[in-house]
């Protein structure tokens, strides 16, 4: 039950957000045991991020969250790929994205925690 939210300081057009799904959704396939069909995905875009102390480069904060617990070496392989995925998709510079894992111990869905 992964959840990947990007805020980004660019606008986001309907052709590269879904495309932007689509990749995200293959690339969360890194993490063992974690598939496309339970993957959340959302967009923030046009977000007030500054980076440097400035905000004339595009630049991109993602969050990924996994339930379970943390897995190192698969979260280094998600971020070189979505780093990639950013830049041929958004041309946002890789020096330009932070990314933050979170291993969430309880997560909710359906009416229940699991």
């Amino acid at each position: 039950m992964p959840f990947i939210n990007s805020k980004l300081s660019i606008p986001l057009s309907e052709e590269q957000e879904k495309t932007l799904v689509s990749r995200l959704g293959q690339a969360i396939a890194l993490i063992p045991g974690k598939s496309e069909s339970w993957l959340m995905t959302g967009f923030e875009p046009e977000y007030h991020l500054y980076f440097r102390g400035k905000n004339d480069t595009p630049t991109a904060f993602v969050e990924v969250k996994v339930f379970g617990s943390e897995n190192r070496t698969a979260f280094s392989a998600l971020t070189a790929e979505i780093c990639n995925i950013f830049q041929e998709v958004l041309d946002i510079p890789t020096d330009h994205i932070y990314i933050k894992y979170e291993a969430v111990s309880n997560w909710g869905w359906n009416g229940n925690n699991l």
